[in-house]
């Protein structure tokens, strides 16, 4: 019987923020360590490396996973994003970004992007949560600064924001 070779590379093919990527990793990678050290996108976090925390979630085919539980080659030819493709490099903050600031709803920063990445996909699943939705969603993920409240504030504010733009304009 032939031996398997552990340490052999694959080379994991994607689309990263909406750019097609691709780098060798070898197939007991986590997709978490791919994205910071085969791609270069540092924003995703690494906590706890249980799926625990939340910090290191991103969204894979625009729904919301935990990347340190998720194997590289799991994704290949899927779309993945993190939290450097909610805006352009070059452009202002999404919406949810702003209201984050504008809430104070970050300190340390290290859970924020994770959440970020998670809040993204509820809102577009659910445009128009209850306090009590977005906080039991939340509860997937641990921060140890901010008690929460000044997030569960910027996602209601952001849910209300897009129902504006998504409602026809009244008539006079």
């Amino acid at each position: 019987m032939k031996e398997i070779a552990h340490d052999s590379l694959h080379m994991v093919r994607l689309k990263l923020n909406g750019h097609a990527r691709g780098a060798p990793c070898t197939p007991r990678m986590l997709l978490s360590d791919f994205l910071r050290e085969g791609l270069g996108a540092t924003g995703t976090h690494v906590g706890c490396e249980h799926g625990v925390c939340g910090a290191c979630t991103v969204q894979i085919d625009g729904v919301a996973a935990r990347s340190c539980m998720t194997l590289a080659v799991q994704v290949e030819d899927r779309a993945v994003a993190t939290v450097e493709g909610l805006c352009a490099s070059d452009g202002p903050l999404s919406d949810l970004q702003e209201a984050f600031a504008r809430n104070h709803a970050l300190q340390c920063g290290f859970c924020t992007a994770g959440i970020l990445m998670s809040c993204d996909d509820y809102l577009r699943r659910r445009p128009l949560p209850s306090e009590q939705e977005v906080r039991d969603m939340l509860s997937g993920h641990l921060c140890r600064c901010t008690g929460y409240t000044p997030i569960v504030r910027a996602v209601m504010e952001t849910a209300a924001h897009r129902a504006t733009l998504q409602s026809p304009a009244e008539e006079n």
